[in-house]
């Protein structure tokens, strides 16, 4: 498996403005989850959960589909980088989005050190940097981490709008769920660990 999104650099997009240490501000749903409701009217996104990388009322937001594994593994990536593959199992490739599905990007513990991220939490970074993957084959990897392909991008005001029109539930950002839960049980857990039960959820939207 080929792609050409590699980058050394922590720009995501050219679009997009990242910065190395992102921090957290009052308008900003950055480390949160969007639950697709039954009003999303993108068929793309229907029973998906969105983690928001990045999100701020000048930027737009950026996040990754954690619950869409594709029918491909890591080390086809690494092979198709010519980067010797370990001898374990090797996770799975989460399709993170429609935008730039060639383009590759790493959620992972912070305790684990690359120069070129950004900070997510304080606990979870993304990162493009092709060093993780060569990490990965001398067998040195983040306590916890997903790869995926492309990403869910707004533009300022885009994801605001779609708020305002319940196709997005904004619950926590629960790091269990994004790296232990079953991707068939995240899209119902994410809502019941909120008190909420998503699959009979109707008319009542919003942040919780």
């Amino acid at each position: 498996m080929v792609f050409t999104g590699w980058t050394s650099c922590p720009i995501l997009a050219t679009d997009y403005k990242i910065k190395q240490s992102a921090r957290w501000v009052l308008d900003s749903l950055q480390g949160n989850f969007l639950i697709a409701t039954s009003q999303m009217p993108d068929p793309r996104f229907q029973r998906q959960v969105v983690y928001l990388c990045s999100h701020s009322l000048e930027d737009g937001a950026l996040g990754l589909v954690i619950n869409h594994p594709l029918p491909h593994t890591l080390s086809e990536i690494m092979e198709g980088a010519n980067i010797p593959v370990p001898e374990i199992n090797m996770p799975p490739i989460y399709l993170g989005g429609p935008v730039e599905m060639d383009a590759g990007f790493f959620l992972y513990s912070a305790e684990y050190e690359t120069e070129n991220f950004l900070e997510v939490t304080e606990t979870l970074r993304l990162s493009r940097d092709i060093k993780i993957l060569w990490d990965l084959s001398r067998g040195v990897q983040p306590h916890k981490f997903m790869f995926a392909l492309g990403y869910s991008g707004w533009a300022p005001g885009q994801l605001e709008g779609e708020l305002a029109d319940n196709g997005w539930l904004v619950l926590p950002g629960d790091e269990e769920i994004v790296f232990n839960t079953p991707d068939d049980r995240k899209w119902d857990k994410a809502a019941s660990n909120a008190g909420i039960d998503i699959t009979t959820f109707g008319d009542v939207t919003g942040s919780a």
